[in-house]
């Protein structure tokens, strides 16, 4: 699946969202539907076929919040989530936002190394976040995922 380049557009109105990719970012599938109710997703596509998601979610006046980043698992390593990351950080860009900000998961080894090769840089840490809002244990790495690692840039 590599000899057609990689696309990534806008999810259109009457499309469905790829939600098995949304809930790898999220398990959380009500958090998943109001975050694609408020914001705006885009689908990275390869020979036809949606490899990757995004949401741009309107946080505050000129900030936005890059959430639910995700990769079909079988294409891991090959630089599609940079891509995507990198498509939302110009996509905001070219919106006027000041700020984009994302939060991941303390254990998500890979997603925080991801976030600061495309130049975010940590703003906080929120606490428990991940066992205050969600049901199950979430665990990546051999980790517990326990606290949300907020990060942003200045656009």
């Amino acid at each position: 699946m590599s000899l057609q380049p990689l696309t990534i557009r806008p999810l259109a109105v009457e499309e469905k969202p790829p939600m098995d990719l949304l809930l790898l970012a999220d398990p959380s599938r009500p958090i998943v539907e109001d975050y694609l109710r408020r914001g705006f997703s885009f689908v990275a596509e390869k020979e036809s076929a949606v490899v990757g998601v995004y949401v741009l979610l309107p946080t505050r006046p000129e900030t936005v919040e890059l959430v639910n980043v995700a990769v079909d698992e079988s294409l891991h390593g090959q630089g599609i989530g940079k891509k995507l990351v990198q498509h939302a950080i110009s996509t905001a860009r070219a919106a006027r936002y000041r700020t984009i900000e994302v939060g991941t998961g303390n254990s998500g080894i890979g997603q925080l190394a991801l976030y600061q090769k495309c130049g975010f840089r940590i703003i906080g840490v929120d606490l428990d976040f991940f066992t205050r809002h969600y049901d199950e244990e979430i665990f990546e790495n051999g980790i517990q995922c326990r606290d949300m690692i907020r990060m942003s840039i200045d656009l």
